[in-house]
């Protein structure tokens, strides 16, 4: 299911301008698989259930990198989104948050390409969710609370005119993992996938709407 949502994000991707990059024999698609497999292969049994890697580096050739070039940073995206989504499906926890870096490699041919999975600890030791918005930017959820807000001060400064200045805030769950919203007594509330809360735990893939923006969080 996560592989296949990848896939159908990545036709769309390559439509258009991209489609020229993706004439070489590697296509993206193989990459994501491999990524998959690595968390498949490296998974530990943990504290808190099977963890698995949440750190990738690929390392692709001169000519792959540069057809890649352009696009290099929605396909880490959409690489650390298969990852998140393999583990939801899969049951794996992740100790810190997902990161996929791509590297040009002289040593490499067109066509190839090496997956290093690696596990990183996210702040405090603790697994780290993160607050992930339309432009592609990702808020990780540290030790302190994430303020929503249009005020400067903010972790996430939004200037949605119907965001209040101090709008939400996200934050771990004591003693745990997990994260928890809470509304800062905005004026015009804060929904968890349309619901309007107070305050509520968040699981992976919620949608956090505050005004008009939709922010999703992705479990660590």
């Amino acid at each position: 299911m996560g592989l296949q949502q990848f896939e159908q994000r990545l036709e769309r991707l390559v439509e258009g301008a991209f489609t020229k990059a993706f004439r070489s024999d590697l296509q993206p698609v193989e990459i994501g698989r491999r990524l998959t497999r690595e968390m498949d292969l490296l998974r530990r049994v943990g504290v808190n259930g099977l963890i698995t890697p949440n750190v990738f580096i690929i390392e692709l050739s001169a000519d792959d990198a540069r057809r890649f070039e352009r696009f290099s940073e929605v396909l880490a995206r959409e690489l650390a989104d298969a990852a998140r989504e393999h583990a939801r499906i899969e049951g794996y926890v992740f100790v810190g948050p997902v990161e996929v870096e791509l590297r040009r490699s002289a040593r490499l041919r067109a066509g190839r390409y090496q997956v290093y999975a690696d596990f990183e600890e996210g702040p405090d030791g603790m697994p780290a969710g993160l607050l992930a918005l339309a432009d592609g930017t990702e808020v990780v959820i540290g030790s302190q609370p994430v303020v929503i807000g249009r005020l400067p001060e903010c972790a996430v400064v939004l200037s949605d005119p119907n965001v209040s200045r101090r709008h939400a805030e996200v934050c771990r769950v004591d003693g745990g993992p997990g994260a928890l919203v809470r509304d800062l007594g905005s004026t015009n509330g804060t929904r968890v996938n349309g619901v309007p809360i107070r305050e509520q735990v968040l699981v992976d893939g919620d949608e956090v709407t505050v005004g008009t923006t939709v922010l999703r969080f992705h479990a660590g």
